[in-house]
């Protein structure tokens, strides 16, 4: 695997989810984020995390998604759009180059 840095990785992951989210129309709202919240916290939801991962789901993430789409609420629709998109574009390459389970096979290659 080739090293990326973040600026790069950003740079790609924005041209992707441009091309997946071509409207406005294609970026969740503030209430699809909202149920996204209260769903991490019904219990069916932290009895499968708990069974998957060994404790209960984290739903932090998904709260400060909520509150970013709040933040976004008076802003243009076409700037709400490319703000979301940033932010998901550095979330995904902070994932993308932080250490995963894909490390190891990387390695036994």
């Amino acid at each position: 695997m080739a090293s990326v840095d973040l600026e790069t990785a950003i740079k790609q992951e924005e041209e992707y989810l441009r091309k997946v989210h071509p409207t406005v129309d294609d970026v969740p709202g503030c209430m699809t984020l909202f149920d996204e919240f209260l769903q991490c916290h019904v219990l069916g939801t932290q009895i499968k995390s708990l069974y998957r991962y060994g404790q209960m789901s984290e739903c932090g993430v998904k709260k400060e998604d909520f509150k970013f789409c709040m933040s976004l609420k008076f802003m243009h629709p076409e700037q709400k759009r490319d703000a979301w998109i940033r932010r998901r574009a550095e979330w995904w390459a902070h994932r993308r180059l932080g250490k995963s389970s894909e490390n190891v096979w990387d390695m036994r290659k």
